[in-house]
């Protein structure tokens, strides 16, 4: 099995906190957004992974590419990486690591988390993860017949079709169809809007007479904006917790302060007079002292003085203090 994870876009909805890293490596509960998206990939197909590849923008720089291949190689996989440096389109996107498509492959777009118990129906041409929504018009979604087979795929519907919201992560049987479909797109300059659409291809093999099936899941996490990032740290954090892991560091420094779980405090974190959660991550090598931090996202090597933290994220080797409350702070930003 092989899986291929779209990621070229830098999230500009997440500003100031993709200006420097893209958003697939912002963390959620101390894993980057793409890690846990292949870890969680992994626990529903129960089946080796061969490779995983990566496509990035080449502005990335030099040091991404050397942290989603070792993302790859704790799961036991080659990590490739592959450019998509026009935004032309999910097709377009997936067909940049056409080099990788062959043998069964999952694509999966990475600004999405989930959690799933199915078993995944390895017989099927494709398998399409869905969430029933409340309100399908602002999704696309899949249509089934009486067998819980897909026949038709409708993006924002205005009138009520159905209630199960495709939400980005595909599997198929070919990868080499699934290539040899969106190489007609390109060849034939088929595109909506200027761009070439995954789901173009599917609708060209559904019409062909291939099986494709829904994987329902039961928790669909979104990381677009700051407030849902924060909202989905918390919701994994719980999650985690319900599982029995432990994501309290050993070394963590606690000087006269109190942890309300469930909490992810990683390595050389340092607290000082602080109440620390419920719902709150700290990266490595940060640092809280006579402060208040709840429900908040807080990365590596940043300095929180005097501060009462609810619904916050803060970035990077960033400095705050101050009485402000639900803040967004970027990278090496300056609050004193």
């Amino acid at each position: 099995m092989k899986i291929i994870v779209p990621m070229a876009g830098r999230g500009s909805r997440l500003r100031p906190h993709t200006l420097t890293v893209p958003k697939p490596l912002i963390p959620i509960a101390g894993k980057p957004i793409v890690h846990r998206l292949v870890e969680d990939i992994a626990g529903v197909i129960n089946q080796d992974i061969e490779e995983i590849a990566f496509i990035i923008h080449k502005d990335f720089g030099n040091q991404v590419p050397k942290d989603l291949i070792a993302i790859a190689e704790k799961l036991g996989a080659k990590g490739s990486i592959y450019y998509q440096d026009e935004p032309l389109g999910t097709g377009h996107a997936i067909m940049s690591a056409k080099e990788s498509m062959s043998g069964p492959v999952v694509v999966a777009y990475a600004d999405t988390l989930f959690r799933a118990d199915f078993a995944l129906d390895t017989t099927a041409d494709s398998v399409i993860w869905v969430k029933q929504v409340d309100d399908p018009s602002a999704f696309g979604v899949v249509q089934l017949n009486d067998k819980n087979e897909i026949v038709d795929f409708v993006e924002k519907p205005a009138e009520f079709v159905s209630d199960l919201a495709i939400i980005g992560i595909y599997y198929f049987k070919s990868g080499e169809t699934l290539r040899s479909e969106l190489q007609y797109l390109l060849d034939n300059d088929i595109t909506k809007g200027g761009e070439y659409q995954l789901t173009d291809a599917l609708e060209n093999m559904k019409q062909k007479g291939m099986k494709f099936v829904p994987g329902k899941v039961d928790e669909w996490m979104d990381c677009g904006n700051k407030n849902v990032t924060v909202d989905t740290n918390n919701r994994m954090l719980a999650f985690l917790h319900a599982d029995g892991e432990n994501m309290v560091a050993e070394s963590v420094v606690n000087n006269n302060s109190t942890i309300i779980p469930p909490c992810c405090i990683a390595e050389g974190v340092v607290l000082t007079n602080a109440t620390v959660g419920p719902n709150v991550s700290l990266g490595k090598g940060t640092k809280v002292e006579n402060s208040t931090i709840k429900n908040s996202l807080v990365q590596t090597n940043s300095i929180i003085r005097n501060a009462n933290l609810d619904n916050a994220m803060i970035g990077n080797n960033a400095i705050f203090d101050g009485k402000f409350t639900s803040i967004s702070i970027g990278d090496y930003s300056v609050l004193e």
